[in-house]
């Protein structure tokens, strides 16, 4: 049977989002969870009955047009207004596994209690969930401000009938999936359109695959950088705990924690005749990848904060008997936690093709280019080349969006995040880094071979014995591209525990 995940209080962290993905867990809502749905519902259905002030997105316009009062006999139509006018995204597709995680947090946040909406509507968007019917979202079209208005249209149309879904051969219309399972399309009542529209979980749903994606990387960082550090028959004493007790940052110790562990027992690590130093590519291994898990805390703690949150507006208090417009929408925290995380990711690919740079040099022993007959086989000339041109572009992508503001909706929403901008150039920082971690591998893994009869730890070989599966030794020139790709799906494949990854 298939395991359930049920919507609550309890606080959604990395690792159980992890947990849900991996388990393919269904969502259920908690009981707790229907009744903040249903009993805030109810309290605006009676609100409007008995009210007629006008309050923001539930009886007024939009925006600007927040002035505009509109009639009660429209309310229902205002709504689905809202969510067809405002899907006007464009660009690539958001990546299937971040529409479904956008699901996710949308659910999340609508489950407290404080957005009006009804049961039925976060029902749908559950059946959506577990059955895969991922609406068709564009990665252009948000401010990151008043909520990732666009995606968020976009992932709502499908509720209507309208939009798009994926399936496995491309996309389809919402309306035939709905008929298929025997769905009729929703009609959204007061307040509901503006509920999935206002939110922020275009940006949260990024920055969560993005986070769980950077902890593994970080992880590989330093577990590549130490295969690096024998390759390259480097003095071990800049690990040494006592250099790190005197500069106790919390990354830097745990990273030369890491590296000591990963080389406990190594031959290499223990032969005599070392330099006295080494370039500082591998000796602050500890201070540069240290600080980028500094980095992940920070960024992981805003992340988590902001997918336990509700980030609609207005929010509803039926306690205290108010609705209240505010602007929990604006993504600044998470705009600013997304360009930091970038800058921090695109520092691990930095320093990682430095390595790569010096093992490929003639240097230490090494061959030039990691090959024999260097001359007659160009070896391993041109995989730096590649990681130098992807960290060039990693420094251009780590240009912050969240500097940046541009007014919009005739100046009522007058200071913008942009962390949608932020959000997705984090992600192709952080692929990007995959690769170059991936074309590291491959040359530590190439240098350390010569390094033979001499072994590394047991840890190292027995992880570069399973890369060797799929990619071999280069003994002679041969297409390299194969080799990359290979060392990407390793890295990509490679499982690692939760208490491991969120330490």
């Amino acid at each position: 049977m298939r395991p359930i995940h049920y919507v609550s209080s309890e606080i959604l962290s990395l690792g159980l989002i992890k947990d849900i993905i991996e388990e393919n867990k269904a969502i259920a809502l908690s009981d707790e969870a229907i009744l903040n749905i249903n009993k805030s519902h109810e309290y605006l259905q009676e609100k409007i009955k008995n009210d007629d002030s006008p309050v923001y997105g539930i009886n007024t316009g939009f925006g600007s047009l927040c002035n505009v009062k509109i009639s009660s006999e429209h309310l229902s139509k205002l709504q689905e207004n809202l969510v067809m006018s405002h899907a006007c995204g464009t660009g690539d597709l958001v990546p299937k596994p971040i529409v479904k995680l956008m699901l996710l947090l949308k659910i999340q946040s609508l489950s407290y209690g404080f957005s009006g909406i009804q049961l039925q509507t976060v029902e749908r968007l559950i059946d959506f969930y577990n059955n895969d019917v991922l609406p068709v979202v564009y990665t252009q079209g948000s401010l990151g401000a008043s909520g990732d208005l666009a995606p968020l249209a976009h992932m709502s149309l499908p509720l209507l009938g309208k939009g798009e879904v994926h399936t496995e051969d491309g996309f389809m219309p919402a309306s035939e999936i709905l008929e298929e399972h025997g769905w009729q399309p929703l009609a959204l009542q007061a307040k509901e359109g503006l509920a999935l529209l206002n939110g922020t979980q275009f940006m949260s749903a990024y920055g969560v695959h993005c986070l769980l994606k950077a902890h593994k990387l970080s992880y590989l960082a330093d577990l590549i950088g130490a295969v690096s550090v024998d390759a390259f028959d480097c003095n071990m004493s800049p690990f040494n705990e006592l250099v790190h007790i005197v500069r106790p940052h919390r990354g830097q110790i745990k990273t030369a924690q890491l590296i000591l562990e990963f080389l406990e027992g190594s031959e290499i690590g223990a032969s005599e005749n070392k330099k006295v130093q080494d370039p500082y590519s591998f000796r602050c291994i500890p201070q540069v990848h240290g600080a980028t898990k500094d980095t992940l805390t920070f960024v992981t703690k805003t992340f988590k904060t902001e997918i336990n949150s509700v980030t609609d507006n207005p929010n509803i208090f039926r306690n205290e008997d108010q609705i209240i417009s505010g602007g929990n929408f604006h993504g600044q925290p998470l705009a600013l936690g997304l360009d930091y995380l970038g800058i921090a990711m695109a520092e691990l690919g930095n320093i990682s093709e430095r390595r790569t740079f010096q093992l490929v040099s003639g240097a230490r022993e090494l061959p030039q280019f990691l090959v024999n007959n260097p001359g007659l086989n160009s070896g391993f000339m041109i995989p730096q080349y590649t990681a130098a041109s992807i960290v060039s572009a990693n420094k251009q992508l780590a240009t912050p969006a969240s500097v940046d503001s541009i007014v919009s909706s005739n100046g009522q929403e007058d200071h913008v995040s942009m962390g949608a901008n932020s959000a997705t150039q984090c992600l192709r920082i952080i692929d990007n880094v995959e690769t170059i971690l991936a074309i590291e591998l491959m040359n530590a893994s190439q240098a350390i071979a010569f390094r033979k009869p001499k072994k590394s730890s047991e840890f190292v070989e027995s992880f570069l014995g399973h890369y060797r599966d799929g990619v071999p030794f280069v003994d002679e020139d041969r297409l390299l591209a194969d080799d990359m790709h290979a060392s990407i799906g390793f890295l990509q494949s490679f499982s690692i525990e939760n208490d491991i990854l969120f330490d």
